[in-house]
């Protein structure tokens, strides 16, 4: 029986985007669910396009995310020979050609094809050029390009795992380039090669190559390579069921991590993108993806990627790390201290009183601020609404002198809630009419956690300092 050997084939034209990310992790788990291997290899062949150092930073953002390639990367560019080798094979076995038409001659020839309303495809000007005209042109030093010679009068037929049999008319085909003039493969080849010479088992990747496949297919039976199974993922949708694209919004992985998504979050939410376990289950580590993932499961409508279920998703993972308080808060502890700059040795203090308000870890910053930095506030913002200034100012004053009381060491949320219930009860007060203005006083905001959350972090003298504060406003 073959080994399952998937691989996930990146260029490295810019960041790791969330279709590839989702490519990348079905095909880590399919691997790993069946004890195979997983392949990462680079395909840098479009030369125009690369940016530097791109490769290093999609395979350390792979690794982030615990995917890493099980056999050393290789990038295109080092198997050239591999490519020239077999596009000779294609041309000597008259399923390939040299074509030396000018980029000029191509242009006029589809204009006028469009012109005549024709679907612009290659007129073989090339094709039946003699052994003599082809090296007299070579000797020349003119430039061509190799075409794959698609076959009359045929009926391509190939099988997906996801949408099933394929069938395309040979006629529906232009003849494709597979070698381009500075003796870089394209896409068709290199892939096709690599994914023979790599033992590739299962080619799984998103569904826009679903049109290349009938080339491929043909491209492995021309070199008579045994057939992998393919498998082609649904698109990744917007919301308003447009392509997934960086106008609506963030599209790669690092975007996500520098804003404090975490690991687990994002990788349980791609999953679930196109892929659907058949039980009511949500939450998945990468084990359990393992264990439960199957090509059976993958769905062939379109998958949308929606930010505010991705949040959802999010804002769980923290809570979850927070109340479990084991290993993996120390990390999320570590991961939050970024975004809270010089108040960083604050991060696990903020953590607990943020983490159940938060969507993400990059808000813990603006969130927090207040914390740090009182903001200036009208003192009208101190009397409850169903108050007023005389009972606002008894009960704020009240509440000084019973929180200047509580010993450091009693310093807590519940000492604190208990001494302030305890004057609402004894002076006939409503909690609107003492907890309000404690909130304010300790926050400068309408909005924010508990007043007793807050003196709480504080902490005793800054919180009697800035409940002094509120009083002198009031005054």
């Amino acid at each position: 029986m073959q080994k399952i050997r998937t691989r996930f084939a990146p260029s490295p034209t810019g960041y790791l985007h969330i279709g590839g990310l989702r490519t990348a992790l079905f095909s880590y788990l399919w691997a790993k669910k069946n004890k195979g291997e997983f392949i990462i290899r680079i395909e840098d062949t479009d030369r125009a396009r690369l940016i530097a150092n791109a490769d290093q930073e999609l395979i350390d953002t792979l690794a982030k995310l615990g995917i890493n390639s099980d056999v050393a990367i290789k990038h295109q560019s080092d198997r050239l020979a591999l490519y020239q080798k077999a596009s000779d094979k294609l041309i000597d076995n008259n399923n390939a050609y040299r074509c030396f038409c000018s980029p000029e001659r191509l242009d006029e020839m589809r204009t006028k094809q469009q012109k005549n309303k024709q679907v612009p495809k290659y007129d073989r000007h090339c094709l039946n050029l003699s052994k003599e005209e082809i090296d007299k042109k070579i000797v020349a030093g003119q430039k061509f390009v190799v075409r794959f010679k698609i076959p009359d009068n045929e009926i391509i037929v190939g099988q997906d795992a996801v949408y099933g049999k394929i069938s395309i008319k040979g006629q529906d085909l232009d003849d494709f380039v597979i070698l381009k003039s500075n003796k870089f493969p394209t896409y068709h080849l290199a892939s096709v090669v690599d994914d023979h010479d790599m033992r590739i088992s299962h080619v799984i990747r998103g569904e826009e190559w679903m049109p290349s496949l009938p080339k491929h297919i043909l491209i492995y039976e021309a070199l008579k390579y045994a057939l992998p199974t393919f498998v082609h993922l649904p698109l990744l949708l917007n919301p308003d069921k447009s392509k997934l694209s960086k106008r609506q919004g963030d599209v790669a992985v690092e975007d996500y991590l520098k804003k404090g998504y975490l690991i687990e979050a994002l990788l349980n939410y791609v999953a679930l993108l196109g892929w659907n376990p058949g039980n009511n289950k949500e939450f998945f580590m990468l084990d359990d993806l393992i264990k439960e993932f199957s090509l059976e499961k993958i769905n062939k409508a379109g998958a949308v990627f929606d930010v505010t279920k991705l949040n959802w998703f999010n804002a769980e993972y923290i809570r979850k790390i927070i109340i479990q308080n084991d290993k993996r808060f120390d990390q999320l502890i570590s991961n939050a201290e970024s975004f809270l700059g010089k108040n960083s040795h604050q991060a696990k203090k903020v953590l607990r009183l943020f983490g159940s308000r938060i969507d993400n870890l990059s808000q813990l910053g603006e969130d927090s601020k207040f914390l740090f930095d009182l903001p200036d506030y009208d003192k009208k913002m101190l009397i409850f609404k169903k108050s007023d200034l005389a009972k606002t100012k008894e009960a704020i004053n009240l509440a000084l002198g019973t929180l200047g009381k509580i010993h450091h060491s009693e310093w807590n949320q519940d000492t604190i809630n208990t001494s302030i219930k305890d004057i609402i009860e004894k002076r006939k007060l409503s909690p609107g009419d003492i907890f309000w203005p404690l909130r304010v006083a300790c926050s400068g905001l309408e909005q924010s956690p508990s007043p007793a959350e807050l003196l709480e972090f504080l902490g005793k003298e800054e919180a009697l300092t800035r409940v002094k504060k509120a009083i002198k406003k009031l005054a």
